[in-house]
């Protein structure tokens, strides 16, 4: 299937590595030119290389964190000069801390407020202008399956990516008439470096080994393993393309199964 996203532009935020970095890359190989982003120059670079290696397609690095007030303007700006404009946006940032409840003060919650929330709003407000002048406007924001199952030890994650979740219904619904969509991705357990992360806090609280947790949590999807990055990749791209002109204000939860709910 020919996905129609040759020659469109994109900008990929937290996609130096992981989920992020495997969007980007499916962009790259379906001839989108593409815009990457990461909080570490060197690390961001050396990205931007080898998807220009492997892809051949119009690649840029951006280095900001999005958790900060002014970089997601300026990240937009900076593809819109480079590309002379935008026509797909995917708001992407890492996750906050593991941790119970009580373990967090009030600058724990706002910091993970202004990762996991306040960072998809300043993208999408910056990015409006250039988007109503797209044919094919879209955006998908990056959340977790988490905001119907609520993952232990993630209260922030659990709590906050909910919040980004109505953000972005509620903008399908109000921007719908301009041709801009708005869709959101929901991951289950998915064997990147975040999940890496995660895993190994989670084994160093029960004793055990980051293997073991591995192969406990693979043992929750109905499939019996965890995603690897390029199928969630995968939906995220279609989502995007216009291929997908049609859907709109879609939660996609990818889990291979571990949500057990209907709805």
């Amino acid at each position: 299937m020919d996905l129609q996203l040759r020659n469109k532009r994109a900008l990929v935020t937290g996609s130096s590595r992981g989920l992020g970095y495997s969007i980007a890359r499916i962009l790259a190989l379906e001839g989108c030119r593409v815009a990457i982003n990461g909080r570490n120059t060197q690390t961001i670079s050396e990205a931007a290389r080898n998807l220009v290696t492997e892809t051949h397609a119009d690649i840029i690095p951006l280095t900001g964190d999005v958790g900060h007030p002014e970089v997601p303007n300026s990240l937009v700006e900076q593809t819109v000069q480079s590309f002379g404009g935008l026509d797909l946006l995917v708001t992407n940032a890492g996750g906050p801390p593991s941790g119970k409840f009580e373990s967090f003060d009030d600058p724990a919650w706002q910091k993970a407020i202004d990762l996991c929330l306040i960072s998809h709003v300043r993208l999408i407000r910056a990015a409006l202008p250039y988007l109503r002048q797209s044919e094919c406007a879209s955006v998908v924001t990056m959340t977790s399956y988490s905001v119907k199952q609520p993952i232990p030890n993630l209260v922030l994650s659990n709590s906050i990516r909910a919040a980004t979740v109505g953000l972005t219904k509620s903008l399908s619904l109000e921007l719908g008439a301009e041709g801009i969509r708005f869709n959101s991705i929901l991951p289950g357990w998915t064997l990147t470096e975040r999940v890496v992360e995660l895993l190994s806090y989670r084994a160093m609280t029960n004793g055990t080994s980051l293997d073991e947790e591995i192969t406990r949590q693979a043992k929750d999807s109905a499939l019996g393993r965890m995603a690897r990055p390029e199928e969630a990749a995968n939906a995220v791209v279609f989502l995007l393309s216009p291929v997908a002109s049609y859907i709109t204000g879609v939660m996609l939860t990818i889990d291979g199964g571990t949500y057990k709910g209907t709805l």
